[in-house]
């Protein structure tokens, strides 16, 4: 490794191999090759003198690229895809006149960066799987766990740890789907041209429409699509790309909230994530366990968000049928987009797979704000007793503030159920109220919807995705 250069941490840091090789030159320059193999074979299919001896040559070569020599060329030329065209031609001598034959640079260069989008996302859907199976088994683990719910980051109701992991679920899933969409609709440029007229093709074809249409048909099935764009300039839509920018932000959006939950709820101390047996928490403080995974990925989801934004500026600028003011931005604000959202998936798979639950902390602080939970139910008990409503409400009130009082300010004890206990207003024993006590009483449909969530929701999720187990180590 050049210790003397920048590189970029999503190469060193954060990124998997499997999603750093779809950005990388090797893929993107065999993929050139095989869409000048497709517009090959489809121009000779419609009648264009092309023989098999042509394509044979081009398909020997198709995985192997010349960068020595394409790279020498390009100092010469200025020009990437000439570049590549003679290089191409140099390996594949009785194919070299016909590469690239009636196209112009987006043919290669646009497809590729469709097919890219495709790869890349493939990649993002299998990991985003993989979190859902992981979070689908903590929340049925841990569905009947009572923990203190919050509103205004202010204890408020209960709920239970594993319903809690369905609200970060059902985020995370609303993002496979759109992304799913987005894979549904993503057209090839196909063969378009200068303008997206598709002139030189007519010319090739002699005007022959149907002709210059089924070659773009038989490009699409050659690599894996179902259609072309219906209509384009020289280059695809640069909408696309803020379309599926858009959905990495929401990737990074739903991972950011499961994130800053973590961190809470390490604060608190009720949960945790996976802490390793030598692993260093401070420099400083050597006690301190830090939830710098979940840190982690707050840091690279505020980026994901920020870079949403390039591609819509992108898409707006481009003048009439073409501009370049695309390219430099565009080749840097999708790749890292997919590689950003990658690293953020692999360490929620990280953290996901093995969260570390506290439940005598969640159990205790439950137990320390139920009483002030309960009094509605008391009050209930009481009015059934022969108690008046409205009377007791209030008195529920003072109570309730004193007991918080003396919690906060005097000596941390929660005295509310003896002070009612102690209330003649309040037809009520003592033991009828610690009835009131058990925190699954308060805790609704938790397990329920828990259970229904997974079934309704998270399997259909899983009999698409999910194949194998996916583990994810962190590099640092």
């Amino acid at each position: 490794m050049n210790k003397d250069k920048y590189i970029s941490p999503f190469s060193t840091r954060y990124a998997s191999e499997e999603m750093q090789y779809i950005f990388s030159e090797e893929f993107k320059f065999t993929t050139w090759h095989k869409l000048w193999i497709a517009l090959a074979k489809a121009e000779q299919k419609m009648g264009l003198d092309i023989t098999d001896d042509q394509i044979a040559e081009l398909e020997k070569y198709r995985d192997i690229v010349d960068f020595e020599t394409a790279e020498a060329r390009e100092k010469e030329v200025r020009h990437d895809v000439m570049s590549h065209v003679y290089a191409y031609g140099k390996q594949c001598p009785k194919a070299e006149p016909i590469i690239h034959l009636g196209a112009t640079s987006c043919y290669v260069g646009d497809n590729t960066d469709v097919i890219i989008l495709k790869k890349a996302s493939e990649i993002v859907l299998k990991k985003a799987a993989q979190v859902i199976k992981n979070l689908s088994d903590f929340a049925d683990k841990y569905k009947a766990l009572p923990c203190l719910a919050y509103t205004h980051l202010q204890p408020a109701q209960l709920t239970t740890v594993g319903k809690r992991a369905t609200l970060w679920m059902y985020e995370l899933i609303s993002d496979i789907e759109n992304l799913e969409y987005q894979l549904s609709n993503l057209k090839l440029l196909g063969s378009k041209g200068t303008t997206g007229t598709q002139a030189s093709f007519m010319e090739l074809f002699g005007g022959d429409e149907a002709k210059v249409k089924e070659v773009e048909n038989l490009i699409a099935k050659d690599l894996g699509f179902e259609k072309c764009a219906a209509v384009s300039g020289q280059t695809y839509s640069r909408k696309v790309d803020a379309y599926f920018l858009s959905v990495l932000s929401g990737f990074a959006q739903s991972a950011y909230k499961f994130s800053n939950d973590m961190r809470i709820l390490q604060s608190f101390e009720e949960m945790e994530e996976p802490f390793e047996k030598k692993q260093i928490g401070s420099s400083a403080m050597p006690y301190k366990r830090n939830p710098m995974r979940s840190e982690r990925i707050s840091s690279l989801a505020r980026y994901v968000i920020t870079d949403s934004l390039n591609p819509a500026f992108t898409a707006g600028t481009q003048w009439f049928e073409r501009t370049l003011d695309d390219s430099a931005n565009k080749r840097i604000s999708v790749a890292e987009a997919f590689l950003a959202v990658d690293s953020i998936l692999n360490i929620y798979i990280n953290i996901t797979s093995d969260i570390v639950v506290n439940d005598k902390v969640i159990t205790r602080r439950v137990m320390e704000k139920l009483p002030f939970m309960a009094t509605e139910n008391i009050m209930m008990k009481a009015v059934k007793n022969g108690g008046n409503r409205q009377e007791l409400h209030e008195l529920l009130r003072q109570h309730s503030h004193a007991a918080a009082t003396r919690v906060k300010r005097e000596d941390g004890v929660n005295d509310l159920i003896d002070r009612i206990a102690a209330d003649d207003a309040f037809p009520v024993t003592k033991e009828e109220i610690v009835s009131e006590l058990d925190p699954i009483l308060y805790v609704g449909r938790s397990v329920s919807q828990v259970n229904e969530f997974i079934e309704t929701e998270v399997k259909p999720v899983l009999d698409r995705l999910y194949t194998d187990n996916i583990t994810s180590e962190l590099k640092v």
